[in-house]
């Protein structure tokens, strides 16, 4: 993973986010994995905030329909992301 900006992007991220780019399974559960790791270290820290902790499981169900979706679709596209991602395979 390279750091541009102060975030980590992948090597199929590395291009600027093109509108062409946004659309694809690998780019959503890419940003969807970005939000939840953010949204994991928030509540560490704030263990009683309900509401977010509501809204990071609403993100993690999203982001496992995507990838059961890419699973099924593409066996070959679904495990190089995973493993990119680091996400355990479930």
């Amino acid at each position: 993973m390279k750091k541009k900006g102060g975030r980590k992007i992948l090597g199929f991220m590395v291009k600027e986010e093109k509108e062409e780019n946004r659309g694809s399974v690998e780019f959503q559960v890419f940003s969807f994995t970005n939000k939840i790791r953010r949204l994991a270290s928030h509540l560490e820290l704030h263990k009683k905030d309900f509401s977010s902790e509501r809204g990071l499981r609403v993100l993690l169900g999203k982001r496992r329909r995507l990838l059961a979706y890419l699973a099924k679709k593409n066996r070959v596209r679904y495990k190089k992301l995973i493993s990119q991602l680091n996400i355990r395979e479930q």
